[in-house]
C-alpha cells in the first residue's frame, strides 16, 4: 500500500510555544535534565538529550507572558517522552517526587507504563516506558488491546534498588 507510512518513520522534536523561556528552562532543563544546543537569539532554546539537535524547541513567539490555551478546545493533547528502561523511569518519578511535582496520573496502559505532568505553561506530557513487544496484550485475532490500569508505582521504584 503506497499510502502507509513506513514502519522506520520516528518522530523527532517537539516545539511548544511557551510564556516565560527561564520558567520554561527551570522544569525541562532543571526538573527533567534536558540540556541545551541552541539559543534562537533572546526568543527560543532548543534542548536534547544525549547531543542530538534537539528534543525539544521552546520559544516565546506568540510574545513573552501569552495567554494559555483554553480549556476544551483544540490543539496539542500532551506528547510523551519515552524513557529507555523502568529505572530511569523510575529516576525521574522519584525526581519528581523529591521536588513535590504535581503528577495528574499514572498508568499501565499493557503496552507501556506512563506518568503525567504538565509543564508550567499546562502543556500535558507523559513520561513513560514500552514494555517488550511480546509482553504487549493482544486478543484472540491477535489484535493489540491496549488498557488503563492503575500502576504501581512502589514496584517501579524498586527498580532504583536493582543492580
Amino acid at each position: 500500500m503506497d499510502h502507509v507510512i513506513h514502519s522506520k518513520v520516528r518522530l523527532g522534536h517537539v516545539h511548544l510555544t511557551v510564556a516565560d523561556l527561564e520558567r520554561s528552562l527551570k522544569f525541562y532543563r532543571d526538573v527533567l535534565g534536558f540540556e541545551i544546543t541552541q539559543w534562537f537569539g533572546e526568543s527560543a532554546v532548543f534542548l536534547s538529550a544525549g547531543g542530538y539537535h534537539h528534543h525539544i524547541g521552546l520559544n516565546t513567539w506568540a510574545g513573552k507572558d501569552a495567554p494559555r490555551p483554553e480549556e476544551n478546545t483544540t490543539g496539542l493533547y500532551h506528547f510523551a517522552i519515552l524513557y529507555p528502561n523502568r529505572k530511569e523511569l523510575a529516576r525521574i518519578i522519584r525526581r519528581l517526587l523529591e521536588l513535590n511535582y504535581p503528577i495528574q496520573g499514572a498508568s499501565d496502559h499493557g503496552v507501556s507504563e506512563s506518568i503525567y505532568i504538565e509543564d508550567p505553561d499546562g502543556i500535558g506530557i507523559e513520561l513513560y516506558v514500552d514494555r517488550d513487544r511480546e509482553e504487549w496484550p493482544v486478543d484472540d485475532e491477535g489484535h493489540l488491546k491496549m488498557v488503563t490500569k492503575p500502576i504501581n508505582l512502589l514496584d517501579l521504584l524498586s527498580e532504583l534498588d536493582k543492580y
